[in-house]
């Protein structure tokens, strides 16, 4: 069977230290049996551990959105032209859709389709900066199709786009390797106490995660708060902590490799999702969730649609809302059971061989229709 060539690629080091890198490398792995992979990356890059059929490091420099970007994109765009002219893709994949490398692919793949894929940080940024919705606008306009997770992310591309491309729009849930997940049995709890609770992402702004240490302060339990995770805001989130008075119920651990933090999910009591903005997905929680934790989450729309009623929300921002949340999880253990239960069968929507099998099915229909 002939594979479809497919280039795509992230302008970002090549190393397992992102989730839109780890889900890429997943999706591409799964697909291997329909797909050739060349992934375009930005050096350094970590050998070892991803499944690309070919692995190509970037020679541009990174630049981003400011008064040196036109220029990045206009070199990256010199430089991948000759590497679509070298490997001859039947389709491309222009990831993180105003990103510089998404532009660049665009512009030079000539009379090849291009399939565009949104992770979120990409309409994030197209929502602050009227350069990268111009960079967005220009990616999904000139695709033959748009990939989303969910509905909500989809909405919210065709609102930044005025509606312009709405036929173009197609929604691929997110997943993860279902068959590598960690699940223990754990014994039926019936004590109620206080949570070990454990929040693990970026920590920027948007995902939020003062508001569970905020919530620890006027918990009417003292819960114990694990932040797996590294960013801008790691020390704003311990001058908090310190601040509050509950910094011996907050620990800080640095960014790890998956299946480090997969192994340490069966430490925990719960699951804390913070995020306050715009939530493309929330793969996280579904790890969680497939390891067998209830999962308390604030109420934004993208959230609200992956995880439903398999987890508990509260009001996204609100220390008071959530302190409420944990204090009810922590008081009755039937009901955290019962959440445990409903997220694994929520978790079992989300298997990464799913996600392949739809974006090789829209691959193959895109190469087709640019051959009829």
């Amino acid at each position: 069977m002939t594979r479809t060539r497919v280039l795509t690629g992230i302008d970002l080091p090549v190393a397992p230290s992102c989730g839109s890198m780890i889900l890429v490398d997943d999706t591409y792995a799964a697909m291997a049996d329909r797909v050739h992979s060349t992934f375009l990356g930005m050096r350094p890059i970590e050998n070892g551990w991803h499944s690309f059929d070919r692995l190509i490091a970037l020679d541009t420099a990174k630049r981003s959105y400011g008064p040196d970007y036109g220029r990045y994109v206009d070199e990256l765009t010199a430089e991948v032209r000759e590497l679509v002219r070298q490997h001859e893709p039947h389709v491309i994949h222009a990831q993180h859709l105003g990103f510089g490398l998404a532009p660049a692919l665009v512009r030079a793949a000539d009379r090849v389709p291009v399939i565009s894929i949104a992770h979120g940080t990409d309409v994030i940024a197209a929502d602050e900066s009227e350069q990268a919705r111009q960079a967005l606008t220009e990616v999904i306009a000139g695709s033959a199709a748009v990939v989303a997770p969910n509905a909500t992310l989809a909405d919210h591309i065709d609102k930044l786009t005025d509606h312009r491309y709405s036929d173009r729009l197609t929604i691929i849930p997110w997943g993860i390797p279902l068959g590598q997940a960690l699940v223990r049995h754990r014994p039926q709890e019936t004590v109620a106490g206080p949570l070990n609770l454990l929040h693990a992402g970026r920590l920027d702004t948007n995902k939020n995660t003062v508001t569970a240490i905020e919530a620890l302060a006027v918990a009417g339990q003292r819960h114990r708060l694990t932040i797996i995770g590294s960013g801008p805001e790691e020390e704003a989130l311990r001058e908090r902590a310190q601040h509050l008075g509950v910094q011996d119920r907050v620990r800080f651990v640095p960014f790890m490799p998956r299946q480090e933090l997969w192994r340490r999910f069966d430490e925990f009591d719960a699951f804390v999702f913070t995020t306050s903005g715009l939530e493309a997905f929330g793969l996280v929680a579904i790890e969680a969730q497939a390891h067998g934790l209830p999962v308390a989450y604030s109420n934004v729309a993208g959230l609200a649609e992956t995880l439903g009623q398999a987890g508990t929300t509260y009001t996204a921002g609100d220390p008071v809302s959530l302190a409420a949340a944990l204090d009810e999880l922590a008081r009755d253990a039937h009901w955290r059971g019962a959440l445990v239960r409903a997220g694994l069968d929520n978790a079992r929507r989300y298997d990464i061989a799913y996600t392949a099998g739809q974006l090789a099915d829209l691959t193959d229909k895109v190469a087709s229709a640019a051959l009829a």
